[in-house]
Formats: structure tokens, sequence, C-alpha cells
């Protein structure tokens, strides 16, 4: 998993520009849902992006009791960037403790699922590339609104 350590590295530096970039928009922007998009708004995005790290890495992973984020009490950028510090922890726990163990299949039983399996290295990729798909929506959220969204790559020029 070292390779996935250094990539949440990058990771993590994409979303401070999104970060950085919500801190520009009103806060009616980023909380005020935009039509057509299923997790409501800006705000809402991020967060699910947090409870999503929170499920998989978590929950799942980790089999940690933790409670996923109360949405109505996240409604600036601050407490947000705090839920994704306490994200960023849990991250770096999954990673000591599955550092040498990436293609160990993790079998957990889900509600309405029943048993499945997946690796860390599976579960550390799904929840990235899960962040990038909504990073695209949360960008495109602001364009609607008027905004003109920053370079959010890992390559960014």
């Amino acid at each position: 998993m070292e390779a996935a350590t250094k990539q949440y590295t990058f990771v993590k530096g994409s979303r401070e520009v999104v970060f950085n970039f919500c801190e520009t928009i009103s806060a009616e922007h980023f909380t005020k849902p935009v039509e057509n998009f299923g997790r409501g708004s800006i705000c809402g995005t991020h967060a699910h992006v947090a409870d999503t790290y929170i499920h998989w890495i978590g929950k799942f992973a980790l089999e940690k009791e933790i409670e996923y984020l109360s949405r109505q009490n996240i409604t600036d950028v601050e407490t947000l960037r705090g839920e994704f510090i306490k994200v960023n922890k849990l991250v770096e726990e999954f990673f000591e403790k599955f550092y040498d163990d990436a293609d160990e299949l993790l079998e957990r039983n889900l509600p309405n699922r029943g048993k499945v399996g997946f690796t860390p290295l599976k579960l550390f990729t799904h929840v990235i590339t899960h962040e990038f798909h909504h990073k695209g929506q949360m960008m495109s959220m602001a364009r609607i609104n008027g905004y003109t969204p920053p370079d959010t790559d890992l390559i960014r020029f």
C-alpha cells in the first residue's frame, strides 16, 4: 500500500484546492441544492464523500462503530474541513492496518446485500475515485451558479 499512501497525499492536495475554492463562493451557493444533482448542494455532496470514506474505510474495513456525518450541522467549509481531518485519520489507520495486506479479502455482512468481500486496495481505489467523481459534480454545480472553478486535477497547471 506504499503507492496508495502517496496517492492519498495527492488526493488531499486536490481536496484542498476544492476547499479553498469553496471559501470564495457564497454561503448560499455552497449549501443551496442545485437541480438534477443527486446530493443536492456542493456542501451536501462533499459531506457524502466524507460519509463514503466513513462507510468503506471506517465501518467496513476497520470495523469501527462510528457515526456518519450529521449533515444538518455542516453548513460551512470550516466544519467540513474538520470532518475531513477525521477522515484523514481513518485513512491513516487503514494504511497502518493493511499496509502489507493490500490484497487480503475482507468479508463482511452488509444489510440488504449479505456477505460481500473486497480487498483493501479495491476499497481504497473506490473511495478516491468516488471522491473525484463527486468533485467533478461539485465544480459543475459551482459553474451552474456562475463561478469559474479552478483546476482540481492531480496534475494542475
